[in-house]
């Protein structure tokens, strides 16, 4: 395995990781806080840094089926959330 190279975010609110605690997201990138995940809260990020994308997936959401990605922290592979696959047509 190579070495891993971690990206650390400026300011006193960043959220990380909760296993490794490392940097995820930075609050500025904060689009929305009105969504509801599987698990409970979760917010709309236009940019996070140290994770690893699983493979594209069709799930049924609240909005209809939709092609998403699970995010996973590339530290300690813990899942984070889920993102929607962008589709250029």
């Amino acid at each position: 395995m190579g070495l891993l190279f971690v990206e650390s975010l400026p300011g006193p609110k960043v959220f990380k990781c909760g296993r490794c605690k490392v940097d995820s997201a930075s609050h500025d990138a904060i689009i929305s806080k009105d969504f509801n995940g599987r698990y409970g809260r979760a917010y709309l990020f236009k940019s996070v840094v140290n994770i690893s994308l699983g493979p594209n997936e069709d799930r049924h959401l609240v909005t209809g089926l939709h092609t998403v990605n699970d995010i996973y922290c590339s530290c300690c592979q813990q899942i984070l959330g889920w993102r929607y696959q962008c589709l250029n047509k």
